[in-house]
């Protein structure tokens, strides 16, 4: 009886032997991840006739994984053997759905790249999603209405303790930021108006610039800004993880509206709020221009105060104050439109709060600048 032909290669983790009908590759020891560089290593020392069969022998094997069928597939297909010109023995079921799923992958045909876009292509898809996301947000704008319209037909819709949560999250929260913001302001632009005004023997003058300022432009503007990076992220995310997980779906499913029980009191609740959280910023900025003035300029917190009663007048507040429930509409609408819109997962919903905090604050200055523009003369 002839003794079997040597092995024509062997290693640790495989060895090739010669039979009669073609090699024949036999597996041993654990074709794993912290092994793959031994297992490359392995196989490239094997002299494996891309012409000739080849069955592959998995009874010694005492693990494999995906990271050891990806490197022995690939290492076949390399040489031009594919994996359905194979032979497998020796494999359990575990093993060879493993290797059939592994070259699955490989079968795949590669992806082409995408064609870069030209700048014609470029702009028509820049222009293509500004119209989509216009149509989105306007169509939006259209259900809020609707269901604002419903309130007033059928009051009992009003979601009462849900506004109230949302007045306390909205505007007690965020009143010591407010003020903190707004006074630190005031303290900023007396100063740096007073250096300018001390050349000149004109301190009395800051109460003028600080007073019009503060009340016109800064006070709501950083007021807006605030809300905008506070509750507005605060509203997107909140609604975009309910979107996550189904929440929005399940309370549609009861029968209930989304904006009248998620839209409607975040909306009310910001656009009353507003009003009120600037005069507290108009309040907190005077005062820390004041104690400027006071300090630094040698103007008496009484001088202070009677000249800017001469020269603030009511309706320079009233003006400052008139544009905040139309900034405070812009950022729920935003704010709430970009929960609504989330994708279901966490990715999507961190985008969708940053974009909310952009579109926000140029919403705002664009509103801020529309109004400037409306009403130009100082009242």
């Amino acid at each position: 009886m002839s003794a079997p032909p040597p092995p024509v290669g062997t290693d640790a983790f495989c060895s090739l032997d010669a039979g009669p009908e073609g090699a024949a590759l036999s597996l041993r020891g654990a074709w794993t991840l912290a092994n793959l560089a031994a297992l490359r290593d392995a196989l490239a020392r094997l002299p494996i006739d891309p012409g000739a069969p080849l069955t592959v022998d998995g009874a010694a094997l005492d693990a494999l994984d995906s990271a050891g069928a990806n490197r022995l597939i690939a290492h076949l297909d390399g040489l031009g053997l594919r994996f359905p010109r194979l032979r497998l023995s020796g494999f359990g079921a575990q093993g060879m759905a493993l290797l059939h799923l592994v070259a699955g992958r490989h079968a795949l045909p590669a992806t082409a790249p995408l064609a870069r876009r030209g700048f014609g292509q470029a702009i028509g898809w820049h222009v293509m999603r500004v119209g989509h996301a216009t149509l989105s947000i306007l169509t939006f704008i259209g259900q809020t209405g609707q269901a604002f319209a419903q309130l007033l037909r059928r009051p009992g819709l009003f979601r009462a303790r849900e506004f109230f949560v949302q007045l306390e999250m909205v505007g007690l929260r965020a009143v010591p930021i407010v003020m903190l913001m707004s006074y630190l302001i005031g303290i900023v632009i007396a100063y740096l108006l007073g250096l300018q005004a001390k050349k000149y023997g004109a301190n009395v003058f800051v109460v003028d610039g600080v007073g019009l300022a503060i009340t016109r432009e800064l006070a709501p503007l950083m007021t807006a800004v605030i809300v905008a990076g506070r509750s507005g992220a605060a509203f997107t995310a909140h609604l975009g993880a309910m979107k996550v997980n189904q929440e929005i779906d399940a309370i549609a499913s009861l029968g209930l509206s989304p904006w009248q029980v998620l839209v409607l009191p975040r909306l009310l609740a910001l656009v009353l709020l507003m009003p009120l959280l600037t005069a507290v910023a108009d309040i907190a900025g005077i005062l820390g221009a004041a104690q400027v003035a006071s300090l630094h300029l040698g103007v008496t917190p009484h001088t202070f105060f009677d000249r800017l009663q001469d020269v603030l007048s009511t309706d320079t507040v009233l003006f400052g104050l008139m544009k905040t429930p139309v900034f405070a509409l812009a950022i729920a609408l935003i704010a709430c439109h970009n929960g609504f819109s989330v994708a279901r997962d966490a990715r999507s919903v961190g985008l969708r709060t940053t974009a909310t905090v952009v579109r926000s604050i140029v919403a705002v200055i664009l509103i801020d600048s529309a109004f400037a523009v409306a009403y130009p003369e100082l009242m």
